[in-house]
Order: C-alpha cells, then structure tokens, then sequence
C-alpha cells in the first residue's frame, strides 16, 4: 500500500483450522510450497514465504500499525513461528519496494539471523539501511534493478520494472522445478509516471509466453472500475493550494512518497516557497532520496527549520508526517497545541495522501483540530490531491489477459479485495478452481502445474510494544482498553484467616470510575459472602480467593453502574 498503514482480520490462522507443520501433507521433491504469513485478509504486513527443495525464500516482511483498540502497541509483525527452527534453510528475503508495509518488519527477522541476503532494488535497500542503523544490524544486501536475474539457492528469480508510489518497485519472478511464479507486489499501470518508469508489460508478456504457473496479484484496489489516475493529474490541485494560500503551506504525506513530495517541491519552487522538511523519518528518506538522485532539489530550495521561521508566511512551506493520524507524527503535534509549530489562521494544510480503512476516526480528529485552529485544511475528500499506487480492475484485467496464468492466487487485500481480484481473473478465462483465496497461514502447493490449498498453520498477530516483540497478547490489550473505557477499581480486604470475616472495612480505590462518597460501602456484604463461601468450601489458595472476590465486586458493579471496571483484589491477612 501507498506508505505503510492497513487493517487486518484479528484472529487468522490460529485455533480452528491451523495446523502445525508436522501435521501438513509432505511436498513432494518437485513441488513448490508458497505460504503467505501477512498481507491476506488484511492490507499490510505483507510476507510470503515459497519452499522447495528444502530451502525457503522470503517476499517482502512488513509490518502493519496499530489501531485505536491496541492501545501501547507499536507496530503488529507477522508471525515467524513456523519458519523460526528453519532460519538456516532461508536463502533470501527479496523485498519488491521501500514501504513500511513490506520492510518494516525486516530489522525484526534479521534480529534472529543477521546474515540473510537481503535482495532490493537500490531505493528501496537504501531505506531499509537506514532503518536498520537504528536497530544496529548490518545487513549483508544483494542490489538488483530490472532486468536482472539472479539465483538463491533452487530459486532462479527475475526482476521486472514495476510502477508504484515509490521509486524502484519491483515484481519478481520466481522459476524452481515446480514451475514458474509471477509475483507483482504493489504496482499499477501508470502511463505517465513522473519518473518515466512504466510497469514492464513486455516482461510479464514475455514471462506470459513462457507460462506462468502461479499468478500472486496485488488486490489493494481490485474493487475499483476502471483505470487508476496518473500521478501527474495531482499537479493543478497542489499547485493551486500553493498559488491560493496567503499563510503558510503545511503538507502531510508518507515519509517514502517520493514523487508526491516531487511534485510538492515543484509548486513551491514555482511560487516562491522555501521549503523544510519536518520529522525525523521525513528529513532522514528526503535525503537519501536526494543523495541517490530520486528526488531533485534545486540549490536553497530546503533550509533549515530555524531559517524559515524568520521568512514572512507566504514564502513558507513545510512537508511532515502524520497524514495517517499518527498521536506521534509532527501533524497530529500541531494539531495537538503539543509541537512548536503552531497553527494560524491563513495557513492551510494539504493532507496528500490517502484515507487508510480504518484511521478515519484518528485522521479527522486531527482535521477538525487543524481547523479549530483556523488552518484550511485540503485532503482527499475536498481536492484531488491523492491518487492510488495501485492498479484498479481495469489493470487487473489487461494484466491477466497479458499473463494468462494457469494459477492465481491474489494477496495483499482485505477479504473483498481478494474476492474481487479471483473474479476478474475467473472473467478473464483462469479455472475458477485455479483461483485460490487464502488466508494468512494458508498453505498452497503448487504441484504438476497445479496450485491448491493443502492446509494453514499459525499465522497470527505478533504485537511489538516499545522494547519487546510478543509480550503485549490479545489479553494484555483488553486490559488496557479496560483501564481506559472502564476504568480500575482496587479492593484491599484485611480477613481473619481461620474465620474468613473481614476484620475491618475494604479499602476501595477507584481511578477512572465516577462514583460518590460512600457507594462502594454497599458492596461489602457481596465480598463478606464471597469470603464466607471460601472458607466453607475449604479453599484457601489465595489466587482463588482473590478470583471469588474479584467475581463479586465485579457483579455487584455492574449491577449498580452498568460497568465493567478491571477489578484488583488484594487479601491481607489479619
């Protein structure tokens, strides 16, 4: 996806359904084993591993972030259980661009084995070697451009020259003795791309007319008619934002959007702005967009953020981060009152970038607070200022047409997208048994030309929460939401240990609890009978006994409040 962000299923691939991998048919010798660990059902996180001949390589491993009801978490990685005791066997991760959504969970699997060849475009590696200084891994990295065509271990695997919202994407083909795999990663058909970098359909004509035996297509906008807009047709509305403002010119947009923060110089160029780049991970991708030649600033364009300051309003530009709502980014700061920026009337602020599914509520809590605090604010729902970086049905289908491959199996989607996209392929003349929708830990083997399902093994979420990688689970994050919609409730009872009575009033100390003086008093006769039934039932485990009284301050609560607080027992004894 166009910068990194995405929604997911939240329970895929584990329980019912999910099997270990001793349980799964054996491949046999000549077959290809292609198990998807993120980037199905959901837009993000995307991994894919191919298996054969007892090696493994790896496409793409990104991460997806965090929505409101993760409180704590950081980024969400893809689980790498399956392949954890194999790490020796993994040839390669070849990485197809330089979104988060695809590298971001790269320094993670590194941490577990420094030394796999990471393969990428030279774009792309130059921001994962940035990011991976900060985890203090050097990488040992293979560059490739399109065209080319390079072997690790049984995967022979050819670049091809993808278009995407990024400088140097890439689609890979993947050829084993199983047979020959197509992978685009995020692409569309830009006729006109800014960089003059079209989508090579000669090479998947080509790859075409060798066969391919498995089509994996990226489904993001498998829903949308048509053709998707050039990026070049963003020009007139961000060029009017900078020809039209009399304050300051505030842009938000992805920090690896390189063409969109082009086209942004551009207009400030023609209008008399000087520009500064805002964020660290906005200045750190700029300039090593600038340094490789992607991103073209012309002398004393870009100054210091101190050195605009001093510049009247209508000669000030600035590009940030947050376009996504981010509580962190530079945007959602200002918005906030929490940045030294600060927000005027007659500034405007240009949200160039799209609305992920489900950071809508995040995204215009920050536009109203922009407004609040008299900003214009310009985004996709009032301008055309966002254009997708993937292909639309339209695409789609001239792609399978082109192809006409023998298997399909559509990823990086929700469940409609993918739906969508095995349709287009079915309309185009693919078996609707070579269709395949999977899910994060399907496993799909592809044998004497033909792909199917065999089985699934765990693929769930794994939560990195500040320094650690799993800690957070599904039931430390309902405790956290708990504490924050409920609120907490700590009971301390001093109890006779023989009798089981309470030698004196509970204690009770609500935070995030309206209640009045006095009202938790009328509780104590439901935590005496839970004491008093401990006692006759002879239980004396002090966990258990916290868990009874635990359970009846809990109803007595609900009974009383219509709420659900997290509730601490504490038992002393007298």
């Amino acid at each position: 996806m166009s910068g990194g962000g995405g929604r997911r299923q939240q329970s895929r691939g584990r329980g019912r359904g999910s099997r270990r991998s001793s349980d799964l048919p054996t491949l046999p010798a000549d077959g290809l084993r292609i198990v998807p660990l993120g980037g199905l059902g959901e837009i993000g996180r995307n991994m894919t591993v191919f298996e054969h001949a007892g090696r493994l390589l790896i496409v793409d491993c990104g991460v997806l972030f965090p929505e409101e009801h993760q409180p704590g978490v950081d980024v969400i990685l893809p689980d790498f259980s399956w392949i954890r005791d194999r790490l020796d066997k993994v040839d390669a991760i070849v990485l197809t661009h330089g979104h988060e959504d695809h590298i971001g969970g790269v320094p993670y699997l590194l941490r577990e084995r420094p030394d796999i060849p990471v393969v990428g475009s030279r774009l792309t590696l130059a921001f994962l070697e940035a990011k991976l200084q900060e985890h203090r891994i050097k990488p040992v990295t293979v560059r490739v451009s399109e065209g080319d065509r390079r072997s690790f271990g049984p995967f022979d695997c050819e670049f091809v020259a993808v278009n995407h919202s990024i400088p140097d994407g890439l689609a890979v083909a993947i050829r084993t003795a199983a047979g020959l795999v197509l992978h685009t990663g995020d692409f569309k058909m830009d006729q006109f791309p800014l960089d003059g970098r079209v989508t090579d359909l000669r090479a998947f004509a080509r790859l075409g007319e060798e066969g391919v035996d498995l089509f994996l297509v990226d489904s993001t906008n498998a829903e949308v008619p048509g053709f998707t807009v050039s990026e070049g047709e963003l020009s007139p509305a961000i060029e009017a934002v900078f020809r039209t403002t009399p304050g300051r010119v505030i842009v938000s947009s992805f920090a690896s959007h390189v063409h969109r923060i082009q086209q942004v110089l551009d207009a400030a160029r023609d209008h008399g702005r000087k520009v500064a780049f805002v964020g660290r991970s906005m200045v750190r991708n700029m300039g090593i967009a600038a340094d490789l030649g992607y991103l073209d600033i012309p002398k004393g364009l870009v100054v210091d953020l101190k050195q605009l300051e001093r510049l009247p309003a209508n000669q000030i530009a600035m590009i940030c981060t947050g376009s996504q709502g981010e509580p962190l980014a530079a945007l959602s700061r200002m918005a906030r009152r929490d940045h030294p920026i600060r927000i005027t009337e007659g500034d405007t602020v240009l949200l160039a970038s799209s609305l992920i599914p489900g950071n809508e509520n995040a995204i215009y809590r920050v536009i109203n607070e922009l407004t609040r605090w008299g900003a214009n604010v310009v985004h996709k729902g009032n301008a055309k200022v966002h254009v997708s970086g993937h292909a639309s049905a339209g695409e789609l289908a001239y792609c399978y047409n082109i192809v006409q491959p023998s298997n399909v199996l559509p990823v990086h989607g929700e469940w409609r997208h993918l739906r969508a996209n095995a349709d287009i392929a079915i309309r185009t003349g693919v078996d609707p048994t070579r269709a395949l929708i999977g899910h994060d830990g399907a496993v799909v083997d592809l044998v004497d030309g033909q792909a199917k399902i065999t089985g699934s093994i765990p693929a769930g979420l794994v939560y990195v929460d500040a320094m650690t990688v799993g800690g957070a689970t599904e039931e430390s994050l309902h405790v956290r939401r708990t504490l924050a919609e409920e609120g907490v409730i700590t009971v301390v009872c001093i109890v006779d240990a023989d009798t089981g009575k309470l030698v004196e009033e509970p204690d009770y100390l609500a935070h995030g609890f309206e209640h009045e003086p006095g009202d938790f008093a009328k509780a104590t006769p439901a935590i005496q009978k839970a004491l008093t039934t401990a006692t006759k039932e002879g239980i004396d485990d002090i966990e258990q006994v916290e868990d009874l009284v635990r359970q009846a301050m809990s109803n007595w609560v609900h009974r009383q409040a219509r709420r659900s607080p997290l509730i601490i027992p504490v038992i002393v004894d007298a």
